[in-house]
């Protein structure tokens, strides 16, 4: 199931992504860099089903290995450090981390052949569109 999501993306698209940073405590600088950021990403599976997300763009690079269902610690592209479990969810990859006691997800699926992230703060939504590179 998660095949459909392997491969390159790149952000085409960003729907209240300033206001998602605030809500999750990103500083005014680092927002500023978020939002001129046009990210790449880059997931991939190996044999064992490690999935790596690369997330690539001028300002950061971060990749995150993991396996489904299992936490992990993750360093997030802002430096927060999570505890993170990435889930498949109604074809959906839903990934939650935890930190300070605080909770966000960002659901990542595919529609009509884009790839698209929900990035869920509270009551705070943002949606990234990502198209696939050939």
């Amino acid at each position: 199931m998660v095949e459909q999501f392997v491969g390159n993306w790149k952000l085409s698209d960003s729907d209240n992504f300033d206001e998602y940073m605030k809500a999750i405590g990103v500083g005014f600088a680092t927002r500023q860099m978020g939002n001129m950021a046009k990210p790449n990403l880059l997931i991939s599976v190996d044999d064992d089903g490690v999935i790596t997300l690369k997330s690539q763009s001028t300002f950061k690079t971060t990749e995150a290995k993991f396996k489904l269902n299992e936490e992990f610690d993750e360093t997030t592209a802002d430096d927060r450090k999570t505890k993170t479990t990435v889930t498949l969810e109604n074809g959906k990859l839903v990934q939650k981390q935890t930190w300070d006691g605080k909770t966000t997800t960002v659901e990542r699926e595919i529609q009509d052949g884009k790839l698209m992230a929900k990035c869920v703060m509270d009551d705070v939504v943002a949606l990234r569109t990502y198209v696939k590179e050939a």
